[in-house]
């Protein structure tokens, strides 16, 4: 399985990468009461701080180091003050005895209840499972996301190739039965039906997915809305909407597999394996119903504001010109064309302009 969704800080993981924060410090770092207590147990000033460097180190990276004192000075500086240790330098010293760091590593997981990878990939693998079925995430955040969940639950943290490839085929054989599911709700004439769409009939010019896909011409007249109608009969007509696949698949993946099925070529989703082609065809076939209704009453509402309302609008204007045509626009200055507009032509010169209430 590839595993080429790490990138190489993130296919660093189980080390230090920089020092951490004040924040996180004080938050992962601080040694309480009983931390303090059980690095306590040990003789000698760098074995306690080599002792704090593990107790401390697994719980910030999930797992212990091939190096225990191969710690940003940060880390260093932050725990040995907590020791009260005057030369935090001498924590060199611990790596003198090899057994040394295994036996402390042994003591830390018995203390604070740590567990093998091996005791809980079960466990990992069904929340990787779910966590896939609900959200189509990809591997690269599932991976992220898992490491802070084994972290969280104080499993020791597998080889990075181990978790990524667990993480990708996990989740490719999820998506494998979910689209098994799917495939399964047709009947045979459904089936049938499905696998026809991404065809182009005899006689066409376009499969009738794409037809399906582009929908009629949107322009506000009833003969529009006819074929919208029409359109929204012929895609019901398949009876999907009785399978209940929204019950089944969270939406987000019917949603996921819809986006794919109106972007993708048809001659592409003719290539698909049988349960993936006619899942990602279930999944778009109900996508457009609802959206072909939607697109209907838009239309109707559309043909109501251009035509009738337009149409009633027009009739009420002729009736108030007929019952009031002095309060329509214009009006006014047609009576000024009419009455004094006759002194203005008949008189010459500024005395005219002056008795028709102007001057120029």
């Amino acid at each position: 399985m590839p595993v080429e969704f790490l990138t190489d800080d993130e296919a660093a993981y189980g080390r230090f990468t920089g020092p951490p924060s004040q924040a996180d410090l004080d938050r992962v770092f601080f040694l309480d009461d009983e931390d303090l207590a059980l690095v306590g147990k040990h003789r000698g000033e760098h074995i306690r701080a080599g002792f704090a460097l593990q107790l401390t180190t697994v719980r910030w990276l999930g797992t212990f180091l091939e190096d225990p004192v191969d710690v940003p000075g940060e880390v260093l500086d932050f725990v040995a003050g907590q020791l009260g240790l005057a030369d935090p330098s001498q924590v060199k010293r611990y790596t003198e005895r090899e057994k040394t760091r295994f036996e402390h590593q042994w003591e830390i997981r018995r203390a604070r209840g740590y567990r093998e990878f091996a005791n809980a990939e079960e466990e990992f693998s069904g929340w990787v499972a779910a966590r896939s079925r609900a959200t189509g995430d990809g591997p690269k955040a599932i991976f992220t996301d898992g490491v802070a969940w084994l972290r969280e639950r104080r499993v020791l943290l597998p080889g990075v190739t181990t978790l990524a490839r667990l993480v990708a085929s996990v989740r490719d054989e999820t998506t494998r039965q979910m689209w098994e599911e799917l495939a399964a709700l047709p009947g045979q004439v459904q089936r049938r039906a499905l696998d026809r769409l991404p065809e182009v009939p005899h006689g066409a010019r376009v499969s009738d997915l794409e037809r399906w896909r582009k929908g009629p011409a949107p322009r506000g007249s009833g003969q529009s809305v006819a074929k919208y109608l029409d359109q929204v009969a012929e895609i019901s007509g398949l009876g999907l909407g009785k399978l209940g696949i929204e019950a089944l698949v969270p939406p987000r993946r019917l949603a996921e597999l819809a986006r794919y099925g109106m972007t993708a070529s048809a001659s592409l989703i003719r290539r698909h394996p049988e349960a993936r082609r006619l899942a990602t065809l279930l999944a778009t076939v109900r996508h457009l119903e609802a959206k072909s209704v939607d697109d209907a009453l838009e239309m109707l509402d559309l043909l109501m504001s251009a035509e009738l309302v337009g149409r009633a609008r027009t009739a009420s204007d002729k009736d108030k010109a007929r019952k009031h045509p002095r309060l329509l626009p214009g009006a006014e200055d047609a009576d000024v064309g009419g009455v004094h507009g006759a002194d203005v032509v008949t008189r010459k010169g500024p005395a005219a302009g002056v008795a028709a209430g102007r001057w120029w």
